[in-house]
C-alpha cells in the first residue's frame, strides 16, 4: 500500500467499489479526488502490514459512496455551506445545550415539544446524550451501545429521530449525538459472535485465551472505573479475557483489525445521514492498544481520527468532530486540528473554574487561561461549567507546582471540599470511582449543588453565574448542561435505583425539574435570579462579536482572586473580562487600566464607567467592559 503504482492500484480499486455502490456523480468524485490520497496515507500508515488493508479501505469507500447517495438533499446542501465556510461555529451566536432524552423530555417526542423553548434560549446546538438501544440493566448512561442503528425503544423510533434532526434544523439548531466508538455494549452483535466463536469477529475485540497477555498490558495501564473492576480486562464465562476499558458490560474494540474501521465507519455514515451535524467522539484516548504503553493518546489514535474525518469529509462534508478527552492538558489540545477533531470539551477551564471557587485564588485559572488556552487556526474550545460526567482534577502537575501548590494533596483538599469532606464548604456533592491504592476519585453534582445553593448559602447563585460568565466568556461555544439555567438541585433518589446506585453520577442526571422552570421568571427564587442572570448572559454574548472565535489575550491584575482576560475584535475593539472568584469585593487601581482609554462600559448591565477612577469588582462578581487600546 505504499508504492505509487500500489496507490494508483487501490485508487481503481476504491473507485471501482465506489461505482458499484450507485452512481458517481461529479460532486462525489471532486471529493474523492481530493480524499483518497490523504486517507491512503493513513491505511497505509494504520494497516500497511496488513495484505487486506486496501480491501478494506476499497470498502470504506464504497460506504461512503452509498452513503452520499442515500443522503437527503437539504443535507447535501447544508453540509456543502457548512464546508465552504469551515469557522461556522466560531460564531458568537453560537451556543450548545445537553441532555437526556428521558431525563428532559422522557423521549424523543418530548423533546420536539421543548424545541419553542430552545430557540427562545438561544441554542444554536442540541446534544442528545446517548439514545442508542441498550443492554437491559447496567449500561453507563447510554454509553453501553447494543445496536446504533436502533434507538432504545423507551426512547423512540429511528424515524423519530431523523423527523427531530429536521426540525431542530429548521429552527436553526444543529443536532450532536455521541458516536461510542471505543467499544460495544456486551451484547452487540459482534461481541455475541465474537464469543460463540465466529474468527472474524473475535477479531473485533482484544480476547485473550489466559491472563499471559492482559497482565502484560496491566503493567502499564491505569484503572478508569476501579468501583467496577480492577485492570484493563474482564473475565468470559469460559475463561478467556476481554479487553474492557470503562465498565465490564463494554468491550473494546481492535482498531489493528482494519475491518473494524469498516464497520464503524458504516455506523458514523448511517448516524450523519439522519441529520447528525456534530459528533462527540467518545472517549478518543483510549481507541489504539500497544504493549508497554499506557493505551492512551497513542500516535495511532490520532491517525484513527484524522482517517474517520477524511470519510465524512467524502461523505458528509461540513461535519464537525468534537473531542472528549479527559487527559493531560497537552494531549487534549493534540486532538485539536481542522482535518482531526474541529472541537474539543475543555476540561481543564471546566475544572479549574471549581478549583478557583473553592480555594478563592484564581492564579491557577488564570495560568491555564494564558498558557493553555490557545488553539489552531480552525479549531475552538467547547467550554461548559459541568457535564453528565464527573469534575476530575485534570490540571498539570507542573503548573501546579510553579505556584508552590503540591498537585496530589491539592487534588485530595478538592475532593474533600466538593464531597463533605472539608469543614466549612459550600459544596454538597458526591465521590465518584475512589481508588482505594491510590486515593484518586471525582466529583459528581449539580451545578446548583455544588456552588452551595443546595445548602442555601447566600453566594450560592452568584458562584453559579461567575461560571457561566467565564464560560461564555472565554471563546469557543459554551455548553450548557440543561436544567442548570434554573438552578437544579442534586437528586439522591439514584440510591433506590439497584442498577444505577452504583454509580454516582446520577445524583446530577435528574428528570428536567419542571417546579424550577415554573419559577423562572420569580426572581424571588433561586431559579428565577439563575435564569434571569443565564439568559441576560446568553443574549449579551450573542450580540458582541469579540467574543465569537477563540482568541483571548491574559490580562493579569495585582489581585490573586481576580482572573481577567482581553477578547479582542476584528475592528480594534476590546470586551476586557474581569471576574472575582473570592468572598472579598476587590478595587482595582486605576493604574491597572492605563493600556485603556477611560472611557469604558459594562456591556452586561449597560454602564458606562470612567476607569481613570479604577473600579471595584464585588464579592463573586465579574465585568465585561468595552474598552479601546489607547
Amino acid at each position: 500500500m505504499t508504492s505509487l503504482s500500489t496507490i494508483d492500484a487501490d485508487r481503481a480499486a476504491a473507485l471501482t467499489a465506489a461505482e458499484s455502490a450507485g452512481r458517481v456523480d461529479d460532486d462525489f468524485l471532486t471529493r474523492f479526488d481530493a480524499v483518497f490520497p490523504r486517507l491512503h496515507t493513513l491505511f497505509s500508515r494504520l494497516y500497511g502490514v496488513r495484505p487486506d488493508g486496501g480491501d478494506a479501505l476499497a470498502q470504506v469507500i464504497a460506504r461512503a459512496s452509498a452513503s452520499w447517495n442515500a443522503r437527503p438533499l437539504d443535507l447535501k446542501v447544508g453540509g456543502n455551506r457548512r464546508a465552504e465556510d469551515p469557522d461556522w461555529f466560531q460564531s458568537e451566536r453560537m451556543l450548545a445545550g445537553v441532555c437526556y432524552v428521558d431525563r428532559y423530555g422522557g423521549n424523543l417526542a418530548g423533546i420536539r415539544d421543548q424545541i419553542p423553548y430552545f430557540r427562545e434560549l438561544g441554542l444554536t446546538v442540541l446534544h442528545l446524550m446517548p439514545l442508542f438501544d441498550v443492554p437491559e440493566g447496567g449500561d453507563d448512561g447510554g454509553y453501553a451501545v447494543s445496536s446504533y442503528r436502533r434507538v432504545n425503544p423507551r426512547l423512540g423510533t429511528m424515524a423519530q429521530l431523523t423527523d427531530l434532526a429536521a426540525e431542530l434544523r429548521l429552527a436553526g439548531i444543529s443536532l450532536m449525538l455521541d458516536f461510542v466508538f471505543n467499544h460495544t455494549a456486551d451484547d452487540h452483535e459482534w461481541a455475541r459472535s465474537a464469543v460463540t466463536g465466529d474468527e472474524a469477529q473475535r477479531d473485533f475485540y482484544l480476547i485473550f485465551p489466559d491472563r499471559e497477555m492482559p497482565d502484560r498490558f496491566e503493567q502499564t495501564t491505569r484503572e478508569i472505573f476501579p468501583d467496577d473492576h480492577r485492570g484493563s480486562f474482564v473475565p468470559l464465562p469460559d475463561g478467556r479475557w476481554v479487553w474492557s476499558t470503562f465498565h465490564h458490560y463494554q468491550w473494546d474494540l481492535n482498531y489493528a483489525n482494519p475491518w473494524v474501521f469498516d464497520a464503524m465507519a458504516g455506523e458514523m455514515l448511517f448516524l450523519v445521514d439522519q441529520g447528525v451535524e456534530l459528533l462527540r467522539m467518545d472517549a478518543v484516548a483510549f481507541i489504539w492498544k500497544r504493549l508497554g504503553t499506557a493505551c492512551e493518546s497513542l500516535p495511532e489514535a490520532h491517525l484513527l481520527l484524522q482517517a474517520f474525518h477524511e470519510v465524512l469529509a467524502l461523505a458528509a462534508p461540513g461535519t464537525v468532530f468534537v473531542s472528549e478527552a479527559i487527559v493531560h492538558p497537552d494531549e487534549v489540545v493534540a486532538y485539536l486540528s481542522p482535518d482531526e477533531c474541529e472541537m474539543s470539551y475543555n476540561p481543564l477551564q471546566m475544572a479549574l473554574t471549581w478549583e478557583a471557587l473553592a480555594t478563592r485564588d484564581g492564579r491557577m485559572l488564570q495560568q491555564a487561561l494564558e498558557r493553555r488556552h490557545a488553539l489552531p487556526s480552525g479549531t475552538a474550545w467547547l467550554n461548559y461549567v459541568r457535564s453528565h460526567d464527573d469534575i476530575g482534577w485534570t490540571f498539570a502537575d507542573e503548573d501546579a507546582a510553579e505556584l508552590g501548590i503540591d498537585a496530589f494533596g491539592h487534588r485530595r483538599f478538592l475532593n474533600a471540599f466538593y464531597t463533605g469532606g472539608f469543614d466549612g464548604s459550600f459544596a454538597r456533592g458526591v465521590p465518584f470511582q475512589q481508588n482505594p491504592d491510590t486515593g484518586d476519585a471525582r466529583v459528581a453534582g449539580t451545578t446548583a449543588s455544588l456552588a452551595g445553593i443546595e445548602t442555601d448559602d447566600p453566594r450560592g447563585v452568584d458562584r453559579v453565574v461567575l461560571a457561566h460568565a467565564l464560560a461564555f466568556s472565554t471563546g469557543g461555544v459554551p455548553l450548557l448542561y440543561l436544567g442548570d439555567e434554573v438552578a437544579q438541585l442534586n437528586d439522591y433518589s439514584y440510591t433506590d435505583d439497584p442498577v444505577r446506585r452504583g454509580d454516582a453520577r446520577w445524583v446530577h442526571r435528574a428528570n428536567r425539574p419542571r417546579d424550577r422552570y415554573a419559577q423562572r421568571d420569580d426572581t424571588s427564587t433561586a431559579a428565577g435570579r439563575v435564569f434571569g442572570w443565564l439568559t441576560r448572559l446568553i443574549a449579551v454574548r450573542q450580540a458582541t462579536p469579540e467574543f465569537g472565535g477563540n482568541a483571548l489575550i491574559g490580562f493579569g491584575t495585582p489581585h490573586p482572586s481576580v482572573v481577567g482576560f482581553q477578547r479582542p475584535g476584528q475592528d480594534g475593539g476590546v470586551v476586557l473580562v474581569l471576574a472575582n472568584v473570592g468572598d472579598e469585593a476587590v478595587p482595582i487601581d486605576p493604574v491597572v487600566f492605563s493600556g485603556f482609554a477611560p472611557e469604558a462600559v459594562e456591556i452586561v448591565d449597560e454602564v458606562a464607567l470612567d476607569l481613570s477612577e479604577g473600579l471595584t469588582l464585588p464579592p463573586l462578581g465579574f465585568a465585561w467592559l468595552r474598552v479601546k487600546p489607547r
